[in-house]
């Protein structure tokens, strides 16, 4: 009859009261959210407002969790219950919505990180700025993050009395601890710290073009401790990112996207050079990729076998247009020498004299 009368140690009329004052709580919980994910969707109906959709987007789904326990955790004070479940449920009911409330502060970083990207949109001709500033958003928004995660993990486990003696106990050995934790972190700080100098000081910055280790390609991403390259071919070079403190590499867009390109070719002596600039010029006159700045050629040098040296110098408005204009100009000069001056293209010359000569 006790199992009748009880359950889990409940009288059966208490237990169905706070099973109902908690049900309540969550539908009225719920019902809220409901009300304030259509008030959102009418705003957005009404103004195009990247925020408004992004929070949408973003804080639907934690905020439709965290309203309802939050209702949840003030109506416990509403139950009837032994200590030892009140207390229970209570530090349960604790650590799930500081999980939560820590989820829904960095789901609004993601709202305020769309707005930004939005609003610095890298597909520009000149998007110096835009990268410098998504640059430090990537990076600031990588280490608040981190310190969300951090402070929120320190929040729960020091909720725990046993968590709390613990640390008191580890305090008494911080200074022997602290040392050899840096040493063990002296790495890993070295990098956050280059990060922090990357970041503000910004050699590199996203979309960057690069010459490093040898390999073209761009800035895709860069992260607290390593920055991905992204490879002309689709390949990712992963540097760590107090290489780019440490070690030379070029950076084709440091100041401007826009650069020069150059296209070398080795010629006879009888090449002529007007008909050549001519044709660069009809060349880059009917191309769009040329940027209408520059418009040159010269001859650079002369070799020892019997060639000379001709430099084709245009411009483009970024670094991948430039690449391709020159692959374009290359060939179409080399089609147009084969064509119209064969006999200049680079031969080499032996000169035969007769022993016998003179005899």
């Amino acid at each position: 009859m006790q199992y009748l009368d009880h359950f889990f140690g409940y009288p059966i009329p208490l237990f169905f009261k706070n099973l109902i004052i908690g049900i309540v709580v969550i539908l009225l919980g719920m019902l809220i959210k409901f009300i304030i994910h259509k008030i959102f969707l009418l705003l957005s109906r009404l103004w195009d407002s990247i925020i408004i959709k992004s929070t949408i987007k973003h804080l639907r789904h934690p905020v439709g969790v965290f309203i309802p326990a939050l209702f949840l955790n003030f109506s416990l004070s509403l139950m009837e219950m032994d200590a030892v479940y009140r207390l229970s449920l209570t530090k349960i009911l604790e650590v799930a919505l500081t999980i939560l409330f820590a989820l829904i502060l960095i789901r609004i970083i993601d709202v305020l990180e769309d707005y930004f990207f939005l609003k610095y949109d890298l597909n520009k001709e000149n998007n110096l700025k835009e990268r410098k500033i998504r640059t430090q958003l990537q990076f600031v928004r990588k280490f608040i993050v981190s310190l969300i995660i951090l402070i929120t993990a320190a929040i729960i486990l020091l909720s725990f009395e046993s968590m709390r003696r613990i640390g008191a106990g580890l305090l008494t050995g911080v200074g022997i601890g602290g040392i050899i934790i840096g040493f063990a972190a002296q790495k890993s700080l070295g990098n956050l710290l280059a990060g922090f100098q990357i970041a503000f000081t910004q050699p590199i910055r996203i979309d960057d073009v690069l010459i490093v280790e040898g390999e073209w390609g761009k800035v895709e991403e860069i992260t607290l401790t390593y920055v991905v390259v992204s490879i002309w071919d689709q390949r990712r070079l992963i540097l760590p990112i107090t290489y780019f403190i440490e070690k030379p590499f070029q950076n084709w867009t440091r100041v401007s996207a826009d650069l020069l390109g150059t296209v070398f070719l080795y010629m006879d002596y009888t090449i002529p050079i007007e008909p050549l600039r001519q044709e660069l010029t009809r060349l880059l006159t009917n191309n769009l990729l040329w940027d209408k700045r520059v418009n040159v050629v010269q001859v650079t040098d002369t070799n020892k076998d019997g060639s000379i040296e001709i430099r084709f110098l245009m411009s483009a408005s970024n670094s991948s247009r430039a690449f391709d204009l020159r692959c374009i100009v290359r060939e179409a000069m080399i089609t147009f020498i084969q064509t119209n001056y064969p006999e200049s293209l680079p031969k080499t010359r032996l000169e035969h004299k007769d022993k016998f000569e003179g005899i």
